[in-house]
């Protein structure tokens, strides 16, 4: 497992906000703690909660709201889900889906993560012509 933090600024459907983010290639999916919401997106509640499963043997996590949001590196602007988690111990976690998605690279030796620009501009160009 590794990971890499840093603050990352985002963008919901209210305002923006810069979160201490957490990159961690252990974690699958992509998270924020409730209180970052608060004035910077609003939440949409899932029909039935979901499980997720945690380190800790036997122990879960239940979750029962989600976000969309847009987050930038490098001035180059992404979006993905975040899942609303109690009780997290981050401000927000991107996990594997969202880097495996966009391609983002972890640079240890510079505690940053990469991304190519020309990359996300070409999958964000494939993802608005499929919508047509």
């Amino acid at each position: 497992m590794s990971i890499i933090k840093q603050p990352i600024s985002y963008e919901g459907d209210i305002s923006d906000k810069v979160l201490y983010t957490l990159f961690d290639s252990g974690s699958t999916y992509s998270c924020i703690h409730p209180d970052m919401l608060d004035k910077l997106a609003n939440p949409i509640k899932f029909k039935r909660p979901m499980l997720f499963g945690t380190a800790s043997e036997g122990n879960f996590i239940e979750v029962r709201e989600a976000c969309r949001l847009d987050f930038y590196l490098e001035d180059v602007r992404l979006t993905d889900e975040f899942y609303v988690v109690p009780r997290l111990s981050e401000d927000a976690i991107i996990g594997a889906t969202t880097m495996q998605k966009w391609r983002i690279k972890l640079d240890f030796e510079n505690d940053k993560p990469i991304i190519d620009p020309k990359v996300a501009k070409l999958i964000l160009i494939n993802l608005i012509r499929k919508e047509d």
